[in-house]
Order: structure tokens, then sequence, then C-alpha cells
């Protein structure tokens, strides 16, 4: 919608009135007669059957939520915010500001002296400002919000989202960075905090904090409340992410590690502790397809063949056109005195790759061992 976001409902005079029931500013109005077959608006199709089956059919909604306190809100403003949640929470960011404007200006009109409540409409219709792309009308509730509950954390984040939209960058890292203070899970926080520092840095150079603006120390106290509250759903979810994020880079490490280790001690000759590692980094990557070609090379050079053939099975099921998995079963296959298999996989493999050298030279002694096999089967026979 971007920065000319137009007046929303109850944002006027004419609203107000519609919202006491009587027309604006008190005047009559012309009503439009109704159209024949209608009856104050609606067909009078309620006497037929097809009338009588159509109000059988139409489920009755459930608005029992727009009833649920809200604070210390007076009940017909309490039901203004709800029904601005609702709208909210189904995309229609548009009406919800409407409502959530209504509830603002009607605390005004009864008088009511609630922070908390006005903080969270300010907060709210905030977020419907940032959903609209209209940044600036979202600092400046979020401003408004921040001014009757200082450190409130949902209106400090979109702030921050508001100013880096808007690209004023060294505000938003302060806002973020006082995020980061109540709440360390918020990954939107970290992502942003780190994004801007680069940018900050490439922008100001070595000299880039010196050009922020002070970012606040939030009290202990304040910290500690942000702390003891039971998290939201939302919160939680960003929390186990945000942990579940971290698990997995401290385990991909884990695995480079092992790997590079099994590696590096492959071209030491150490086959019996390569194996290890790369049986290591197999616990992690059940289906990484080169641990199991370079765990047979270990397989091989300690002459157990069947570990061997069987890891090669693995990386062929994984890879069906893997040219080593071939090759080194061929190998196996080889050292377990079945040429025939042997021969099979080296033509495989001269098939997939004619130019393996190494292949040729295997098939042509693995023809010759079978050969000589079947020669001395037919004597022994």
């Amino acid at each position: 919608m971007g920065n000319a976001q137009e007046k929303p409902p109850g944002g006027g005079g004419g609203a107000k009135g519609a919202h006491h029931g009587g027309p604006a500013g008190g005047k009559p109005q012309n009503h439009k007669a109704p159209e024949k077959g209608l009856s104050n608006g609606s067909p009078q199709d309620n006497n037929s059957p097809a009338g009588r089956k159509e109000e059988q059919a139409s489920p009755a909604v459930d608005t029992s939520y727009l009833d649920a306190p809200a604070g210390a809100l007076p009940p017909h403003l309490a039901r203004l915010k709800n029904e601005g949640n609702h709208l909210f929470k189904h995309g229609q960011f548009g009406e919800a500001l409407g409502k959530y404007t209504q509830a603002i200006e009607g605390c005004a009109e009864a008088g009511v002296d609630s922070p908390d409540d006005l903080c969270i409409l300010y907060s709210n219709r905030a977020a419907c400002y940032l959903k609209d792309g209209n940044s600036a009308d979202c600092i400046q509730d979020c401003t408004k919000a921040l001014e009757l509950q200082p450190y409130s954390l949902k209106p400090l984040l979109r702030r921050a989202m508001a100013y880096e939209s808007l690209e004023r960058y060294r505000k938003a890292y302060v806002d973020y960075k006082t995020v980061l203070q109540m709440d360390t899970g918020i990954q939107a926080a970290h992502d942003s905090v780190h994004r801007i520092t680069k940018m900050l840095i490439e922008e100001d150079g070595p000299e880039w904090r010196e050009k922020l603006p002070e970012i606040p120390a939030v009290p202990l106290s304040v910290q500690q409340q942000h702390r003891e509250k039971p998290a939201s759903i939302e919160q939680a979810q960003a929390r186990a992410a945000r942990a579940a994020q971290v698990d997995a880079r401290k385990e991909e490490a884990r695995f480079s590690l092992l790997k590079q280790e099994g590696n590096g001690l492959v071209k030491k000759g150490l086959f019996q502790e390569a194996l290890q590692k790369y049986s290591e980094c197999l616990a992690l990557k059940p289906d990484d397809c080169a641990l199991y070609t370079n765990r047979a090379i270990c397989y091989l050079k300690l002459l157990n063949y069947e570990e061997a053939k069987q890891d090669c099975d693995s990386a062929i099921r994984l890879d069906p056109t893997n040219k080593k998995a071939f090759y080194r079963r061929a190998l196996a296959f080889k050292g377990l005195q079945d040429y025939l298999s042997a021969s099979s996989d080296l033509q495989e493999v001269l098939q997939l790759d004619p130019n393996v050298g190494e292949a040729e030279q295997e098939l042509e002694e693995v023809t010759s061992l079978l050969r000589q096999s079947l020669m001395e089967n037919a004597a022994k026979g």
C-alpha cells in the first residue's frame, strides 16, 4: 500500500456516528426505498421451500471471541480490539487497522486511562501499518506505545523493522539491540543485527560504532520481568528454531572435522583409524554416498572384502551411477574370488566412463583369473 495509507474506517467523525448507531453529524439521511420483492433489503423468499432450506443450511458463525475480556477495556472497546485481532490473523490488515483506530479513539472518548491497553492497541495498529508497507505511521504508533510502556518488546521490534525498511539503519540497529537485551531468542533481531552491521561497516568503516545513537541500557528489573514471562507460541517456536539451527551448525562442523580427519588418516596409511572416523560421520549423515566409498577403501586395505562390498552396495543404492562404488565393489568381489561379479562391475565402470584406465587393467586381470578358475573347476570335475 506504501506510505499513502488510506484513512482507516473509524478514523473520522462519520465512523464514530456509525459506531453509535446514528448517521454522521445527526442529520437525517434519505434512504432509498426497498426494491420490489425486498423487505428491509432482503429477498422475500423465506416462505418458499428453497428459502427455508437455505436458512437451515447456513451454519451459525461463532462470534464468541468478540466478547472475550481485553485488559481493562470496557466491553464495547474490547469487542473492537478482539475484532481487529481476528481480522489481522486472517490477513485483513486494512480492516483490522480500522478496528484498532476506533478502539483508540473510543478510549479517548470514554476517558479510559490504561497505559497497558493503549500500548497494545497502538502496537497492534503499528503491525497493520507495517504489513501494509506504511513504515512512517508504524514508527509513529510504536513510539506512542513505547511512551506509554517503555521497553515493551513488540513495539520496539516493529519499530526496528520499520526503520530498517526505510534504510534508517542506525536507529534500527539500536532498537534491535535493545530488543535482544530483553529476549535473546528472537532470531529475526539477531539476523537483522548481523545484516545491518555488515552494511554499516561497509558504509562507515572501522569507526561505525561511533556514529550510532546511544543504545539504552534496559534495567535489570525489566530484563528479569521479560525472562519470567511465559513465552508465547511464536516465541517458543522461534527459540526452538534457533536452538535447532545452532545444533545443526555444531553437527555440521563436527561432521566436517571428522571427515577431514578420516581423509588425512587414509593419506597416512592409517586405515583402521580412518575407518572409525568415517563410521562416526555416517552416524551423523547416513545418506552420504562418498562416506561409504571412502570407508570401502579402508576395508579393502584391511582385506575386509565383505564389509567393503556392503559399503559399495549402500553407495550404489544412493547413487546408481557411482563409478567409484562399482570399481571398489569389483575389487571386493575380486578379493572374495567372485571373478564373474567383479568382471560385471568393471564393465559397468567402463560403460559409465570408457577412460578409466585402472578399470581396463583390472578387467584384463579379472578375466584371466576367471578363465583360470573355470579351467581349474573343469579339471576337478
